[in-house]
């Protein structure tokens, strides 16, 4: 079932932003130094939100920005969505990993991580 977008609330400068990947962008990037293990997730968490912050990418996560219905931005969202879950998959452990794989959504992929670390 498609989320209704709440891309609404954000402004023109936002949604320019997060849908903007720059060359340097790239699945294979670390946004923070340390891999979560399942150790420290409080300062962990706190790093992967500045991190995500300075992308642009927060609103993936944050519930703001919701897969859209309209197939303009569909293709979009999907691209910079899948950016973000490959970001995350980078700095957790593989075990953590593999419990979290098959989120549908960035947001799904940090939901799962906080309730079973947070």
């Amino acid at each position: 079932m498609a989320e209704i977008s709440s891309s609404s609330n954000l402004s023109a400068e936002d949604l320019a932003e997060v849908y903007t990947l720059h060359p340097s962008d790239h699945p294979g990037m670390l946004l923070v130094s340390q891999v979560f293990d399942g150790n420290g997730f409080g300062s962990w968490r706190r790093a992967l939100l500045i991190a995500l912050s300075t992308t642009g990418k927060l609103f993936f996560i944050d519930g703001t920005l919701t897969r859209p219905i309209s197939t303009s931005d569909l293709k979009r969202w999907i691209k910079c969505n899948d950016m973000v879950m490959a970001w995350i998959l980078n700095v957790v452990a593989e075990d953590i990993g593999d419990g979290i794989i098959y989120a549908k959504s960035a947001r799904d992929m940090w939901i799962q991580l906080q309730e079973r670390y947070g």
